[in-house]
């Protein structure tokens, strides 16, 4: 559900069912006045997918079906903070979309890459998919990844954009398929507010989002 002011509120996520693919969640703002300077992805080869990950945390293993396609454009970065910060927003968001998938609101995976406060917000966001009997299908590319960390490298931001366009929501019981409606701009921003848990596991704290502010 994109949003039109700051914060996104669980009522907005409900009422807001005509922006159909938008991952977007409400709360608080978990930004930090420490976070300074932009880390742009980049398609550098140096900056392998798992390059940077700590190797003794064990990550739940996610699977999307061929049905969606979530697909994440030059989502690297020369830098190893900068890279882990991108590898566990990548399997949020990876996790949330198999959550709808398998209806599962209560997704251990997504579950993994939030705090507390943001699985709840997390559980409003798939809710708004699992209550209607809808799953996600087509393609969802992922792009333009930047990242912020903050001073004390405990806290960061990450933004990206979707483009919705070949991506579409399936009724379970009837096989209806929808896009959005005819002239909504496809492309989608976000906002996601991460922290590092004492594991060295980035975790969305919250995330807002902003329709056509790609541009």
């Amino acid at each position: 559900m994109a949003r039109r002011t700051s914060t996104t509120t669980a009522a907005t996520l409900v009422t807001m069912a005509a922006l159909l693919l938008t991952a977007c969640g409400g709360g608080g703002d978990g930004s930090s006045d420490d976070i300074k300077g932009a880390g742009k992805g980049s398609s550098s080869p140096s900056a392998s997918a798992s390059a940077s990950r700590s190797s003794d945390v064990k990550r739940p293993v996610i699977k999307l079906p061929s049905s969606f396609q979530l697909t994440f454009d030059n989502w690297t970065s020369s830098d190893p903070a900068e890279q882990d910060v991108l590898n566990d927003g990548k399997e949020q968001l990876r996790a949330g979309y198999a959550a709808i998938i398998e209806n599962d609101p209560d997704s251990k995976a997504r579950a993994f890459y939030d705090t507390e406060a943001g699985f709840l917000q997390s559980q409003q966001w798939i809710k708004t998919y699992t209550d209607k009997n809808l799953t996600v299908i087509g393609k969802l590319p992922v792009f333009d990844p930047k990242v912020n960390i903050a001073k004390n490298k405990t806290a960061a931001s990450l933004s990206y954009c979707t483009d919705e366009s070949k991506a579409s929501t399936k009724n379970r019981k009837t096989g209806e398929v929808k896009g959005n409606p005819a002239g909504t701009n496809p492309e989608v921003f976000y906002m996601i507010s991460v922290a590092k848990n004492a594991q060295g596991v980035w975790q969305a704290v919250s995330a807002h989002s902003e329709r056509g502010g790609c541009s």
